[in-house]
């Protein structure tokens, strides 16, 4: 029998049994499975009512074999979902070193076979068929808690850039939470009769009833254990990859499959640019798209597979040489020892801080990544993209979906000489976007949120102005290398990483790839390719290291 979920219809993690990604979340094991399982584990016979364990606690997978397993929100003590006989309990944060988003109470008469997580992790790696599923199951019901909200975590404040930046962190993160506004008065009410809610500012409310006030992204990130998960003080490992964009999580994924010890640091989210694009159509293998947000996703499930660790969200602020390899400087002054270094930090959009207004309205209406969150603002009304790339194309047709109208501007003629030709034809034929050449936003305005704004048509000379819902700057790239001036590593006049041979920099042990890699294709596909090709290169450096040590 599948788990039940409460009654209660906001709780339900899909609408219908039939939901595909319900019915990967509950597999049956097979005889092999299940033996392999039984190998390792322990059959425990809980007392009724027993906790065992709480929100905020690691824990470790438990195969109901008798009675039931209620997993409880211990924000309001409310039962989210109750796991029947032939089921189990467990999701994707166990494998990546967090915490328990809900309590696990053990009823009546359960019997439960318990299978200690560094086991688990070890089936995975080792049985292709077990890890299969139970890695499809955990990242379905990953994406059901998403789905639902029902994480234990509420973000509650005014709709204002803080509540963005942190309701942007978890959706790219995957981290299920609840939205909580103050302009809705029975929901606030709702939580604010469980916990003391502040009367001003954006409040995180934890699955331990743990109030964080103004919390940082960091401070997000720590209640949920997702910050520095699986690091001790004196980390070490075989290669640290800084940056979880396509290339970063490609060569996170081929390291951790060939015996490397990985790391990967990420400042901001998994899929870096790539996984703002709300579809992807030139990427090999899919031909109806994809998603970036998924493709990161998928990508982080195969490395978090091959035992990869991610630290997020960090920054790394100082490199230099170690008689080890290299040693890291994290942005809270801790350090992780790496015996070679893989620089996949990518690029970031150029602000457009001297045009009157943009910075006021940064995540108020000014947007630098197209995704579901931000499009919600802009529903039946006008919406603007600023630039002529393709993740500005990507941008534009996501944005049809709920804008009455799109408007691109662009400084060029036309889109051929910067946009893939699939995607010029498409906005060029699209009745609800129109592109505007040689044209330049010049300014935004509002009052809480941005409502208006204007750009100047170079063709005519004349100033346009409309009302919008959110505009979307998507122009330019700057690398992200000045964490890198102190160690001597090459680069060129705009400040990407120059490479030789193999993807080497100018500094033996220390590789770069993807869009940070001076002279790269900056295409999704290309960034696969380098950080799958550079694990290679990085086994031939550290073979070559052993050799030298061992005469």
């Amino acid at each position: 029998m599948s788990a039940v979920p409460a009654t209660d219809e906001r709780t339900r993690y899909s609408s219908h049994r039939a939901d595909a990604v319900d019915t990967q979340a509950w597999p049956v094991f097979d005889e092999e499975g299940r033996r392999l399982l039984e190998s390792v584990g322990q059959v425990i016979h809980p007392e009724p009512g027993e906790v065992l364990w709480d929100a905020g606690d690691a824990y470790d997978l438990y195969l109901v074999l008798a009675g039931e397993v209620r997993l409880v929100d211990r924000r309001d003590d409310r039962v989210v979902f109750v796991v029947e006989a032939g089921d189990f309990v467990g999701e994707l944060g166990m494998l990546m070193g967090q915490p328990a988003f809900l309590a696990g109470v053990a009823m009546a008469k359960s019997a439960l076979l318990r299978v200690r997580v560094e086991d688990l992790s070890r089936l995975v790696a080792t049985s292709a068929e077990l890890g299969d599923v139970l890695l499809s199951a955990f990242d379905a019901r990953r994406r059901l808690l998403t789905r639902a909200g029902e994480g234990g975590l509420v973000v509650a404040g005014d709709d204002d850039p803080d509540l963005h930046r942190l309701r942007e962190f978890a959706e790219r993160n995957h981290i299920p939470y609840r939205t909580v506004l103050r302009s809705d008065p029975s929901a606030w009410a709702e939580v604010a009769g469980q916990c003391a809610l502040p009367e001003k500012g954006t409040a995180v409310v934890t699955g331990r009833r743990r109030i964080l006030t103004e919390p940082t992204t960091r401070d997000l990130a720590t209640a949920i254990g997702l910050d520095l998960c699986g690091l001790s003080d004196q980390a070490r490992c075989d290669l640290l990859i800084v940056g979880a964009g396509p290339a970063g999580l490609a060569a996170a994924v081929y390291g951790a499959s060939e015996g490397l010890d990985v790391v990967i640091v990420e400042d901001v989210a998994l899929g870096g640019q790539a996984g703002t694009s709300s579809r992807i159509e030139n990427y090999l293998g899919f031909p109806r798209g994809v998603a970036g947000s998924e493709l990161a996703r998928l990508a982080m499930l195969q490395a978090v597979k091959f035992g990869a660790r991610l630290v997020s969200p960090r920054s790394v602020t100082e490199l230099s040489r170690s008689p080890d390899g290299f040693r890291v400087r994290l942005d809270d002054q801790s350090d992780v020892t790496a015996r070679a270094v893989v620089i996949a930090s990518g690029v970031r959009y150029r602000r457009l801080e001297s045009t009157p207004g943009v910075t006021e309205f940064e995540g108020r209406g000014v947007h630098y990544a197209a995704t579901e969150l931000e499009a919600r603002a802009c529903v039946g009304r006008n919406a603007v993209v600023v630039g002529g790339g393709n993740s500005a194309g990507q941008a534009a047709l996501f944005l049809t979906q709920q804008a009455d109208q799109v408007h691109v501007l662009i400084r060029r003629d036309d889109l051929s000489e910067t946009m893939s030709s699939y995607l010029a034809q498409r906005l060029t034929h699209h009745e609800r976007i129109t592109v505007h050449p040689r044209s330049q936003l010049t300014s935004v305005a509002g009052e809480d949120r941005l409502t208006k704004l204007t750009w100047r048509d170079g063709r005519s000379g004349q100033d346009v102005r409309i009302e919008a819902g959110g505009v979307f700057l998507m122009i330019g790239a700057v690398p992200r290398t000045t964490w890198l001036h102190d160690v001597g590593v090459e680069l060129d006049d705009k400040g990407f990483v120059m490479t030789r041979e193999a993807f080497a920099t100018s500094v033996e042990g220390l590789f770069a790839v993807g869009d940070v890699r001076a002279g790269s294709v900056k295409r999704v596909a290309s960034a696969v390719g380098e950080g799958s090709v550079v694990v290679s290169a990085v086994h031939a450096y550290l073979e070559g290291r052993m050799a030298a040590a061992v005469t």
